[in-house]
């Protein structure tokens, strides 16, 4: 009897462990990408053709700090452009996403649907 409980254990052990080929690939992915507030700026640029500063702190409920690092950041890497303006004697800062920038995020969300399925075919 208590063989049998065992190998039920073990079976329930093995079903629960992640393979090995999917912790490998969830070290690829794309760490620029991957935080959560640079996917987000991300996520919000890739249905719109541009936001401001203003919008996409609204939209992501963050400080301007914290979306200036970021957005800095993405810009650094090529995946956002930035252009400033004034609207009369108030700045406006204006975020696009380049084609780098969707390149990074489609390889990110192909690499995270893959993370997944590999996980629903155990």
């Amino acid at each position: 009897m208590a063989a049998k409980s065992n190998a039920a254990r073990k079976e329930r052990d093995k079903q629960r462990t992640i393979p090995l080929e999917a912790v490998g690939e969830a070290g690829k992915l794309d760490r620029l990408v991957h935080e959560r507030l640079r996917l987000g700026i991300l996520s919000a640029l890739s249905v719109n053709e541009s936001l401001t500063f203003n919008e996409l702190k609204k939209l992501l409920d963050t400080t301007d700090g914290n979306l200036s690092v970021h957005a800095r950041k993405l810009e650094e890497a090529g995946y956002v452009a930035c252009a400033k303006s004034f609207e009369g004697r108030m700045p406006r800062t204006d975020y696009r996403m380049t084609a780098a920038g969707r390149r990074a995020l489609e390889r990110y969300l192909d690499h995270m649907e893959a993370l997944i399925q590999a996980m629903r075919d155990r």
